[in-house]
């Protein structure tokens, strides 16, 4: 959270990537399922259709579809991966973890791999992560990767929730960059007493899945909206008017504001808390709903992709999730710097001769 110290090299992204499945599940297609409308789902989500995987489609192959479009944009291969951080609520299973499965399918053979539980606002959190890995000289090139298969937890006979979830990854690679350019700030946050305003509740040591559990569909989502709707927008203000100021900069000099694409009312209300312009902030829940950590990269892959970025921008990115979690982040979108020394491999060799 707090500034860059002076000679502490940056983190930048230079690639990014995305991955949605093919099948679209629209209003119309959840209206046949549950008692809904699509006029009730967008007045009240903004969303239109979402898009749901394949049954053999796990969250690892979505992943490592994003992974591979980011490396490609960053001039890179999975051979420079040093570490690998997988942001996901949705891993293939319990154990080994989803980004150790990633590795071995994308080939990031020298990657260390782990995941990142900090449901929507994951994205954010691994941004944290890898800034601080790429300024001590752990790391010189991170590849974090958002995913989820949220429709494996979804309820579809309860229309509050089934009808916000689509599945999905983005993908984005951090490199250094000179001190004051790339990631300005990374603010992380969380309350484990709100934990119970979104949860799955059964699944885990405390509450194995058993018939009990099966029958009161406690393995999938349950949420309190209301309670949920206040919170997220109260945290998202107060974490982005954070970042700005470690950043040293105002919401009126950020070019894009990339917010997780929870539900358009949430997404609304922050903006107008910032007198934030609505040509200025990315939407795209019409299209994909709510794919938690997935839906920050995935949006920034589509700005990116659309020439909206220019370099000497500024974008932010500010999330809302369970656990509860909330963050923000500020970054000039820049060029990396060139790397004067490699700490990473000198890490590595010191861990060979130890």
């Amino acid at each position: 959270m707090n500034p860059r110290p002076e000679g502490v090299r940056g983190a930048t992204i230079v690639g990014t990537g995305m991955y949605v499945p093919e099948r679209v599940l629209t209003n119309a297609d959840l209206e046949k399922m549950v008692e809904t409308s699509d006029s009730w789902i967008v007045e009240r989500t903004g969303i239109r259709e979402r898009r749901i995987a394949r049954g053999d489609e796990a969250s690892s192959d979505m992943a490592v579809i994003a992974a591979r479009h980011a490396l490609e944009a960053a001039n890179l291969t999975p051979d420079d991966v040093d570490q690998l951080i997988v942001a996901t609520t949705t891993p293939d299973r319990i154990l080994p973890s989803c980004a150790c499965t990633v590795q071995e399918k994308l080939g990031a053979k020298k990657a260390a791999a782990y995941d990142l539980f900090a449901a929507c606002t994951g994205f954010v959190y691994s941004l944290g992560i890898a800034r601080g890995l790429i300024g001590a000289g752990l790391a010189d090139t991170v590849l974090v990767i958002g995913v989820e298969k949220l429709s494996s937890i979804v309820d579809y006979t309860d229309r509050n929730t089934c009808v916000l979830f689509g599945d999905g990854a983005g993908a984005a690679v951090l490199r250094p960059a000179a001190s004051g350019d790339g990631i300005l700030a990374v603010t992380m946050h969380s309350d484990g007493g709100l934990g119970e305003v979104l949860e799955v509740p059964a699944g885990g040591s405390a509450y194995p899945v058993n018939a009990a559990a099966l029958a009161a569909h406690d393995h999938k989502i349950h949420m309190r909206g209301k309670e949920l709707f206040k919170v997220a927008v109260r945290t998202m203000e107060e974490s982005l008017r954070q970042a700005l100021d470690v950043a040293g900069v105002s919401a009126s000099d950020v070019r894009l504001l990339i917010p997780h694409q929870a539900n358009l009312r949430i997404i609304e209300a922050v903006r107008q808390r910032l007198d934030f312009p609505s040509d200025r902030v990315v939407l795209n829940i019409d299209r994909y709903g709510n794919t938690s950590s997935a839906s920050i990269p995935i949006s920034l892959d589509e700005v990116v992709r659309e020439g909206r970025l220019k370099p000497g921008d500024l974008v932010a990115f500010v999330a809302f999730g369970g656990g509860a979690t909330w963050g923000a982040s500020v970054m000039r979108w820049t060029q990396p710097a060139p790397i004067t020394s490699e700490p990473a491999l000198a890490v590595a060799s010191a861990r060979r001769t130890s």
